[in-house]
Order: structure tokens, then sequence, then C-alpha cells
């Protein structure tokens, strides 16, 4: 045998050898038999990491971030998203008589292990109003503007009423201006003139008449009888959307004795 023959037989010999060695002392986290959560510097053994480099390698999660897992990582913690039910129907609101909250939510059933896809929002809130209290009772007055109008639509109503036998009751509320958008000021059209004597710190008078007034609760939307003492109420002046505000309930009596020009009509 000449002198490149036994060169390449040593070779062989020696590559035959490292193979054996590196069987030898695989180790891993297979045999660790172990796969931790986050960073745990106790969750480590001997053996190769993907990079060739042969020592200390780990079978945390945090070991995908820093490239020190065992090289049979995969393999021995594969990743596994959270999962989730569905969703559940939507709750109620959180609360009566006020702009608030409904909620859905879902549950998990599965949590995320070793760098899965991490649980999604388990809970979606959209926006809601109930209108009626825990007692049943209407609460929309408050939440929604009331609509109103001129008195003298309800001057030519009354005098329809004189032809007809059959008569309604209705009431008037008397409230004070808080605040009202410039708009209101401005309006010199025939059917708008009169939101001009709409004025802040005016008290004025509502009336409640059919056919605003519910025949079956006798009332009228935005009379803000059952609203809170100080609460602001909003209203909203009709054939002009950009003239609107907020009033002070102030009280309930049998009929109207404000001036002509700070009377109006629920609608």
């Amino acid at each position: 045998m000449d002198i490149s023959g036994a060169l390449l037989w040593l070779l062989l010999f020696l590559g035959l050898g490292l193979v054996l060695n590196e069987a030898s002392v695989e180790g891993g986290c297979l045999d660790l038999a172990t796969c931790c959560k986050g960073r745990n510097n106790q969750c480590n053994t001997t053996g190769w990491r993907p990079d060739r480099y042969h020592g200390t390698c780990y079978c945390d999660e945090a070991c995908r971030h820093t490239l020190d897992c065992c090289q049979d990582y995969e393999q021995a913690c594969p990743a596994t998203p959270c999962k989730v039910t569905d969703w559940s129907s939507w709750s109620g609101c959180a609360e009566q008589c006020k702009r608030t909250y409904r909620a859905r939510r879902r549950s998990v059933t599965q949590e995320a292990q070793n760098g899965g896809e991490a649980c999604p929002p388990l809970e979606e809130r959209a926006g809601c109003v109930d209108y009626l209290s825990t007692e049943g009772t209407a609460c929309r007055q408050s939440l929604v503007p009331a609509l109103i109008t001129t008195g003298g639509y309800g001057k030519a109503q009354k005098k329809r009423d004189i032809f007809s036998d059959y008569k309604e009751p209705g009431y008037c509320v008397e409230f004070q201006i808080k605040s009202l958008t410039q708009n209101c000021l401005t309006q010199n059209r025939p059917h708008t003139w009169w939101m001009q004597y709409l004025r802040e710190g005016f008290t004025i008078c509502v009336e409640c008449q059919l056919p605003a007034l519910n025949s079956g609760i006798q009332r009228c939307s935005g009379d803000g009888i059952e609203a809170k003492r100080n609460q602001l109420l909003q209203w909203q002046a009709v054939g002009s959307p950009h003239c609107k505000g907020t009033w002070k309930w102030i009280r309930q009596i049998k009929s109207c004795s404000c001036p002509s020009v700070h009377s109006f009509l629920f609608i």
C-alpha cells in the first residue's frame, strides 16, 4: 500500500470516529424530556446546537430568540398556538339609561406553548344604549335629543280639535336653556325664524299634545320627567339639524304660561 492509500484509510478512520463520537454525545431536548416556558437557565443539557456548536444548549421558549436551542428543540418541543372558544353572544348594556357598552367574550382552551402564537383578545366591546331601566321604565329622554318646533303649530292643531269630540290630555314642561349652537341665532327663513327666540338662560315652555303625545304612556318623547336633578338634557329644533343644545328640566305643569315666542311643542 502506498502512502496516499494509507492516508486515505487514516482519514476515513478519523471521520468514522467523529461520527461515532457525535452520535454518542448527541444529547438534546429529547433526552432531557423537558420543555420549559420563558427563559429558564436550569432547562439545559449538553448537546449539539443548530450552529454546530457542541456544549450547553437549552430547551426553553426563549432559546428561539437567544439562538442557543438544542438542535432537536423543534422536534422535542413543537410550537403549539393558543386555542380559544367561539365568541359568546353579546351581553346586555353594562348600565341602563346612559351611553355605555355591551361585550362578548371567549375563553382559552389551550395555552400557547413553546413559542406558539399567543392568545387573541378574549373580550370585545361595542357601544350600547339601553332605553329601559332595570325596573322597565323608559329612559330614552335622557339619551336622545327632544325634538321641538314652534308653538304656532299647536295653535293650528287646537283649532282643528274644536271640531273633534275626542280630547286627549296634554301637559306642559318648563326648561331652562343651558346652551345652544350659533346656528340657532342666524335663522331667518320663514319656517325657522322662531329659533331666534331660543336663548341661553331663558326659561321656555314646551307643550306635549297630539300627535306627539303617546296615548299608551301619556307622555311625549324628550319630556325629561325622569331625569336626575340638574341633569343636562339634549334638544334639537325641527327644521334645522344644526340648531340644537342642552336644557335643564324645571317642572311639569298642566298648561303653559310662557309668552308665545317662548312656547314650543314636542314633536
